[in-house]
């Protein structure tokens, strides 16, 4: 009868009992019954011997400790870390020449697995476990991350001044509700029954089976999309391309857009600005862009203005996160076999914000190696803007003519 009465009183405090007030609990018990209250209380508890004797002796002491405090200052087992006073030195040692942060940063991260660094340690005389190994990590402030793209080389020192700049830019010519446009030429892609990141609902058990090998098939070759995202209407333009992704082509992208959805939008425009990456086919020392977009802009009448980003940071241009991210999750798990697919899978494009977008092949031979003389340069009408002029210039129409 008292195991049983024993045990249900264990059994209804278990839950709020910590460590030491445990054994303080069932010592008390043991000493209550007298001769063999130790064992009874095993029995009934499943508490060991040795910690019922430990909470009596401590009774019998009258030791106190600290609120919150279990144990005796240095009691429980030692930390692997204590017995082996070398370990945490060779653990860092290994870590340190591949850990890719800084020793300042709060969050240092490694690339080599757990068991690899117990099989070193090992060797080095530690006794060790990959458990053992991932706990110090942890406790270091290490974890296991992937790769992120987000090194872009060394930064300008008038990056910041560029982008104040240009959002000025761009406010003053939305304000005077004159079109203002982001481009830039999204990945080429392979024409064929190529794998397609990402995945889609199909019946389950049969996937799209596409190639093994990405090898381009010469007789489709690539897909260029070029861009064009308008961005006061949320619309956007893709050119697929089919030859090369030169000054000539990324222009005549923004002529189809100008001709099929900017013309009837903005029917009063008279400036056109755009932004865009400072290099590809609309870097911003590139000659066949400038000529080209002299050669629109006689033939528009409208005077165009060009802010580039400044190097390195291609990732803040709008079309990239407004239109071609939307893209690419569209098509994501879709093989694109055809030209028509993909201008296809562009066009379907939409988002809960009201993006829509347009797309068409643009069959034009863009031959590479195209030279812009100096002679052709001097009779463009550029007027580089006051503030990096390399980065940012208006090009005037040499004569008026309708658009």
């Amino acid at each position: 009868m008292e195991i049983e009465i024993i045990q249900a009183k264990y059994v209804a405090l278990a839950p709020e009992l910590t460590e030491r007030s445990r054994r303080l609990w069932a010592a008390t018990e043991a000493l209550a019954l007298g001769h063999g209250g130790i064992a009874k209380v095993e029995l009934a508890t499943g508490i060991s011997r040795s910690t019922i004797s430990r909470g009596m002796r401590e009774i019998a002491s009258g030791e106190t400790l600290s609120p919150g405090q279990t144990r005796r200052r240095g009691g429980g087992r030692k930390r692997a870390t204590q017995k082996d006073g070398s370990l945490a030195a060779d653990l860092d040692a290994l870590v340190e020449p591949t850990t890719a942060g800084s020793p300042d940063s709060p969050l240092r991260w490694t690339a080599k697995s757990v068991r690899r660094l117990a099989g070193e340690l090992r060797a080095l005389g530690h006794s060790v476990s990959h458990r053992l190994v991932a706990e110090l990590l942890h406790e270091n402030g290490y974890s296991l991350q992937a790769n992120r793209k987000t090194r872009e080389g060394s930064e300008h020192p008038d990056r910041d001044a560029q982008f104040r700049y240009l959002d000025e830019q761009v406010r003053a010519s939305l304000q005077q509700s004159q079109p203002v446009i982001s481009v830039d030429t999204k990945k080429k892609e392979l024409i064929g029954d190529f794998k397609n990141g990402g995945r889609e609902w199909r019946p389950k058990g049969t996937p799209e089976p596409v190639r093994v090998h990405d090898f381009v098939i010469p007789e489709q070759g690539k897909a260029i999309p070029y861009g064009v995202y308008d961005l006061s209407r949320n619309e956007g333009w893709v050119s697929v391309g089919i030859d090369h992704d030169t000054g000539s082509f990324a222009v005549n992208a923004i002529r189809s857009w100008w001709r099929h959805m900017g013309r009837a939008a903005y029917q009063q425009a008279e400036t056109l600005l755009i932004t865009a990456d400072g290099g590809g086919s609309n870097g911003s020392r590139l000659r066949l862009w400038k000529w080209e977009l002299q050669r629109f802009a006689d033939r528009t009448g409208m005077t165009m203005s060009v802010c580039h980003f400044p190097p390195g940071t291609s990732k803040w241009n709008k079309i990239e996160h407004r239109l071609f991210s939307h893209i690419a999750m569209n098509w994501r798990g879709q093989p694109l076999v055809s030209l028509a697919v993909i201008v296809s899978l562009i066009a379907s494009t939409r988002t809960t914000t009201g993006l829509r977008v347009r797309s068409e092949i643009d069959q034009g031979e863009y031959p590479k190696g195209v030279t812009i003389t100096a002679e052709q340069m001097a009779t463009l009408n550029i007027e580089p803007h006051t503030f990096h002029g390399d980065w940012n210039y208006t090009i005037h129409p040499r004569k008026k003519k309708f658009k």
